[in-house]
């Protein structure tokens, strides 16, 4: 059995589907269910007795000790943090509360069980910390991609507090010798991807027949990671991951925004073509950028497939055509997750930004 936390949000949720199809070893699944996190990502999981469901949060250490001692997992990958950019900017001190003291106490309660573990137990222990690209701060177009050893240089709130838990994690390897890995992923993309993200609001607001709010030039770039191929990547670095190393995980799909609007557009146009006509494209608009935003971010993934063996299975084409065509079959998804806490946001966002 693992323990994952964040496991009903966006990478999370599809990581414990892909974790039990893959295996089916079983998953105790804590999350405190904020705004992004949603139980009916996991409704196919609803009578399986692989997984475990728990409400709750990582910064309460009474519950995850009781959880560790009921539970016996070999392995926690850790999910749970608050992720979005224009959020943490906003509202920073939610941002300081899960993704530092939230990961402090969970690393805490781990360190305990471990502590206590013994023989093949202890030794086959692992503490996966999932974490982003964006610790590594900004690149200009003829920088060369993010490597395990570039220095941290976050810059935002976000970014800020993951890479502090990061630090956390590293700490905790070398002051305690806790068995951890920790990967730095890219942007990932693909079902159940909470709308409020470039790709799904984007969808989402073009079938609505509302704008397309792209920031500043829209030129600003990302590296674009298939969240199937995420969780491939995490499983493989659980199973074979040197302890104590740091993996970076790409889809080796670097992009501007504007052309991810354009291709989503051109993808709509094909699938479910406007009722009034023309293109999609139409509804492109550019509001003000926001505060600090980093230009460029990419991924340089060799370590993983050359330790590992592991590289993505998709292409950006064929993965956001798989993406786009899961937001047309689920619109009963998407409208249940547009609750008035997430409308409020979007109107109070890009009415801000314009």
């Amino acid at each position: 059995m693992i323990l994952v936390t964040g496991g009903a949000g966006f990478i999370g949720s599809n990581f414990v589907l892909d974790w039990l199809r893959a295996n089916g070893e079983a998953v105790v699944n804590l999350d405190k269910l904020t705004y992004a996190g949603n139980l009916e990502n996991l409704a196919s999981l609803k009578n399986n007795p692989g997984h475990v469901f728990v409400h709750g949060d990582i910064g309460d250490p009474k519950l995850v000790a009781e959880l560790l001692t009921r539970h016996r997992p070999r392995a926690i990958v850790n999910f749970a943090a608050e992720s979005h950019v224009d959020r943490s900017i906003h509202s920073p001190g939610s941002f300081i509360e899960t993704n530092v003291v939230g990961s402090f106490r969970l690393l805490e309660a781990a360190r305990g069980y471990w502590d206590a573990l013994q023989g093949a137990q202890k030794d086959g222990f692992r503490f996966l910390h999932v974490s982003t690209d964006e610790v590594y701060g900004s690149l200009t177009p003829g920088d060369a991609a993010f490597r395990e050893d570039n220095r941290y240089e976050p810059n935002s709130p976000y970014s800020a507090s993951k890479a502090a838990s990061d630090h956390l994690v590293r700490a905790y390897h070398h002051t305690y010798g806790l068995p951890v890995l920790t990967t730095n992923c890219s942007n990932n993309y693909g079902p159940y991807h909470f709308p409020e993200k470039l790709i799904p609001l984007v969808i989402v607001n073009a079938l609505a027949d509302k704008p397309l709010p792209v920031y500043g030039d829209g030129m600003q770039i990302r590296d674009w990671l298939y969240v199937g191929d995420h969780c491939s990547a995490i499983r493989r670095v659980l199973e074979a991951g040197r302890v104590g190393e740091t993996y970076n995980v790409g889809g080796w799909n670097e992009k501007p925004n504007i052309e991810i609007v354009q291709t989503i557009c051109a993808l709509l146009d094909e699938l479910r073509p406007r009722v009034a006509g023309g293109s999609y494209a139409q509804q492109i608009t550019y509001v003000k950028d926001r505060p600090g935003h980093d230009r460029r971010y990419a991924i340089d993934a060799r370590k993983i497939k050359r330790e590992l063996g592991w590289k993505p299975a998709e292409t950006f084409e064929t993965g956001i055509r798989k993406t786009v065509q899961w937001y047309l079959d689920h619109g009963d998804w998407v409208q249940r997750v547009q609750s008035g806490v997430y409308r409020e946001w979007i109107a109070a966002q890009y009415e801000r930004a314009a």
